[in-house]
């Protein structure tokens, strides 16, 4: 009994492992007999573009290459990612779906209708009485430069500026007549007491599009400062300041870092530049972003030795440098291409010292730039009672234009302001020159608001700037839809935004402090019933800040 039950066990297992072998077989000639599909499905015409440039370092697209995708469809090759992202670790991934690809397409859209609205409020903006103000011509005395006037004809030789006959430069010859200035001489002749440049000025395009596009003959470093600053000229004897980029746009300052330990930012010296224009300041110099090819347009060029010294070769391949400055400037920090191209801000130089002397003054509200110590005025509740008694801030108009720089540095959060600077020809009856940004837009999670304490402790701030911080803050002039507007007239915007969605919200957060910091002062003001009015009515300035005529 027992040996028939094992036989009919053994046959029922033999009978099971046939049926099994049997079945594999049968899926496998199944499966071989079908052709076998991507792994993706199909994509849409053109839809190959985005899929390749999301695959394409994105710093080797060109000035007039093609927009941008959206951010998270953007991915280094292997080669950039070592390179550059090895400390950071951003690695962003590309879709793998048709269904993803027509998200982003609608993402693409909504953000290209977004940027049109921008351009129209912009516009709108601009357009406003507030940024039109009437005014009569300028006084000869308040140029900061004058062109020689006309002479006898047999003098007229001696009146034009030739230029020597230097190789990579033009050979140029400028007269009185402003037909034959290059863009940056006529920037530089139309500096009044008042402002850098005339709102809609009729020079900026030329300018900018030479700073974008213009052949660089020479590159060296600029002395002074804590970190790498470059030189830069063309052939038409015009020079910018150049600041490379050293992280990405994404990346926030650490907080566990202090002020004077951030990196400078090539996209906050453009950002400044664009803020403070729709401010209505214009006391930024023109700043525009540009590709930058580290070999033909540094290593090649550059005659500065100890620059020279420090460019190598990265593992992967990667052109980098790192020159010489107080800080940052070591192999640990250096500066790479990708594998060539670097991205970077070029400011327009203003006129040189020998011509145009400026005058350095330390803020009164400098920070202490110490690990321990506090500043005065963070620890005295009247200080701006003393600074008020104290020239310039004693008269004039000195003072309020110091909360106007305030509020520039609120909003971009840039806590970095030691000193400013102002044109000696104008003495103290001039406007205050809102240079060296670089520290501005670190973070955009946070904001500091020890930056406000001159507005908070002052309670003072122009008439003009206040209407216009108001007119900001409504819906049809909000102040992020025009920045992004604004930026993306940038070259660089055709590799990425220049500030992301965050740092533009921050703005709008920002000047909704502003504007409750005033509030408080003017309701604190009308229960005390006395001292000084919150709202300086600058009126009787306007009519000197004055736009040239044509």
């Amino acid at each position: 009994m027992m040996w028939r039950m094992r036989r009919r066990s053994r046959t029922i297992c033999l009978s099971l492992a046939f049926i099994t072998i049997f079945l594999h077989l049968f899926l496998a000639l199944v499966s071989l007999s079908i052709n076998h599909q991507p792994c993706d499905p199909p994509l849409p015409p053109k839809t190959h573009i985005l899929r390749d440039l999301a695959r394409t370092n994105y710093t080797s697209v060109g000035i007039g290459g093609l927009a941008e995708p959206p951010t998270d469809t953007k991915q280094r090759d292997s080669s950039s990612i070592d390179a550059s992202k090895d400390v950071k670790g951003h690695v962003r991934t590309t879709p793998a779906s048709i269904n993803t690809a027509a998200s982003e397409d609608h993402y693409d859209a909504n953000r290209a209708e977004a940027l049109e609205s921008g351009l129209l409020k912009l516009e709108a903006l601009f357009d406003h009485p507030l940024y039109n103000m009437p005014s009569p011509p300028v006084p000869e005395e308040d140029w900061l430069l004058k062109v020689k006037p006309k002479v006898k004809a047999g003098e007229k030789s001696s009146q034009m500026w030739v230029s020597a006959s230097q190789e990579a430069y033009e050979d140029v010859q400028w007269t009185s007549s402003s037909n034959t200035h290059p863009p940056w001489l006529r920037f530089h002749l139309g500096i009044s007491r008042w402002q850098l440049y005339p709102h809609r000025d009729p020079n900026m395009e030329a300018l900018t599009q030479q700073l974008a596009t213009q052949r660089i003959v020479s590159a060296v470093q600029k002395s002074g400062g804590t970190q790498l600053k470059l030189v830069m000229s063309f052939p038409n004897y015009g020079q910018a300041l150049f600041k490379p980029m050293k992280q990405e746009r994404d990346d926030e300052t650490n907080y566990n870092l202090y002020y004077f330990s951030d990196f400078e930012r090539h996209n906050a010296e453009i950002a400044a530049f664009h803020l403070d224009r729709i401010l209505g300041y214009r006391r930024v110099p023109p700043v525009v972003g540009r590709l930058v090819d580290v070999v033909k347009e540094i290593k090649d060029i550059t005659t500065d030795r100890k620059l020279a010294r420090t460019f190598f070769t990265s593992p992967v391949g990667n052109l980098c440098f790192y020159g010489q400055c107080t800080y940052y400037c070591s192999t640990e920090h250096a500066l790479c291409g990708r594998p060539t191209n670097l991205e970077a801000s070029l400011a327009v130089m203003l006129p040189d010292l020998s011509l145009a002397t400026r005058r350095s003054w330390r803020s009164p509200w400098r920070r202490s730039y110490s690990r321990s110590k506090l500043a005065k005025w963070e620890t005295e509740s009247d200080y701006c009672s003393t600074v008020k008694k104290t020239p310039p801030y004693n008269k004039g108009t000195r003072l309020v234009d110091f909360i106007d720089m305030v509020i520039l540095d609120f909003l971009m959060s840039n806590m970095d302001r030691h000193h400013y600077e102002t044109f000696e020809k104008f003495a103290n009856n001039t406007f205050m020159l809102h240079l060296d940004n670089g520290r501005a837009f670190g973070r955009h999670s946070k904001d500091e608001p020890s930056i406000l304490a001159p507005l908070e402790q002052c309670c003072r701030i122009r008439r003009s700037t206040w209407l216009r911080l108001r007119l900001l803050s409504l819906p049809q002039y909000r102040l992020s839809d025009v920045m992004r507007a604004s930026l993306s007239q940038d070259p660089l915007h055709s590799v990425a935004p220049l500030l992301s969605e965050p740092h533009l919200a921050a703005l709008d957060r920002r000047l909704k402090t502003v504007l409750e910091t005033v509030s408080r002062c003017q309701k604190q003001q009308s229960q005390d019933g006395g001292g000084d009015e919150v709202i300086f009515d600058d009126s009787a300035y306007l009519k000197d800040m004055v736009s040239p005529a044509g």
